[in-house]
């Protein structure tokens, strides 16, 4: 075997090792950066690739997954000046690979430090208690403004969630006396509620118990005084029709005569009933002449029939 046989045979292996060297297989949700003499070259995604040997060098290497990134502790001054402690949780994801190699230095960092400085600013413009009632619109707002920065990184933010408020024990204390001083003002306003509308409810019961006896007196002297007006109405119509009955009997023959008879014997029948007894009577005529008394009798149905 001659030397140049041996040469071949050590470069056909050191060939060989250098091509297995530079094949990459990329695993799924990942990527590789490669630049080639230094500059940017392309951007490997999932599966087998080569390089080139001594051109293709990998630069960086992404996740595309989303990962969670803790925002440490840090203090914030709210707009009642109260000194709070904050942390929170950050999720992000790279969607432009090239971007977030050479457009910032390092995305986890810098995203982090931009969440710290935005939830500063945010606490800020919040008194204390808001800081607590608030914080969805709170993660809302931080998330807009990381989003906004990162997005020129090629990283999308897609949560920010605040895990913890710290609040001094001092501001604490005040805090609960606060809240229990408020919930004594809520039981009190409400006991006091419900009193008042216990004697809105009985004023108004007794207003309409009243309205209701208003209402049937009312209408009972209404029905008596349609019953007395009927009964004065029907002995109305029936003395008119008795008298109108008189008068037509009188009208016929014989019927003057017929009644003279009859009020004289109803005057007899009431004298009768006066006399009896012990009564003394005085009478204005002289019962020994009853002709005298059918006489009269005469004369006032004659003053009746003119």
């Amino acid at each position: 075997m001659d030397f140049v046989t041996i040469l071949l045979i050590v470069l056909g292996g050191v060939s060989f090792i250098l091509i297995l060297q530079n094949i990459r297989v990329v695993p799924a949700q990942s990527v590789l950066v490669i630049e080639r003499l230094g500059k940017y070259s392309r951007t490997l995604g999932a599966g087998f690739h080569i390089l080139f040997p001594f051109l293709d060098r990998i630069a960086y290497q992404h996740s595309l997954k989303e990962i969670a990134i803790d925002v440490p502790s840090q203090p914030a001054f709210t707009t009642d000046n109260v000194r709070v402690r904050v942390d929170g949780v950050l999720y992000l994801r790279v969607i432009d690979p090239r971007r977030a190699s050479y457009a910032v230095d390092n995305y986890r960092l810098a995203a982090v430090q931009l969440a710290q400085t935005t939830m500063r600013s945010v606490i800020g413009l919040l008194e204390l208690d808001k800081t607590f009632e608030e914080r969805e619109n709170i993660n809302a707002r931080i998330l807009k403004y990381i989003n906004d920065a990162c997005s020129e990184w090629g990283v999308q933010v897609t949560r920010y969630e605040i895990q913890n408020i710290q609040v001094p024990a001092n501001i604490l204390k005040v805090m609960e006396v606060q809240m229990r001083a408020e919930r004594d003002k809520r039981a009190a306003i409400a006991k006091s509620v419900g009193e008042m509308e216990s004697k809105i409810n009985y004023s108004m019961g007794t207003m309409e118990e009243e309205i209701n006896k208003s209402e049937g007196q009312k209408q009972r002297l209404i029905n008596e005084a349609q019953g007395k007006a009927n009964e004065i109405l029907a002995i109305s119509k029936a003395l008119a029709f008795s008298i109108e009955k008189l008068a037509h009997a009188i009208a016929q023959p014989g019927g003057l005569e017929a009644v003279t008879l009859q009020n004289a014997e109803s005057f007899v029948e009431i004298f009768g009933d006066t006399a009896s007894g012990n009564q003394k009577v005085l009478l204005p005529m002289n019962l020994g002449a009853p002709e005298d008394f059918i006489q009269l009798l005469k004369k006032v149905e004659k003053s009746w029939n003119s």
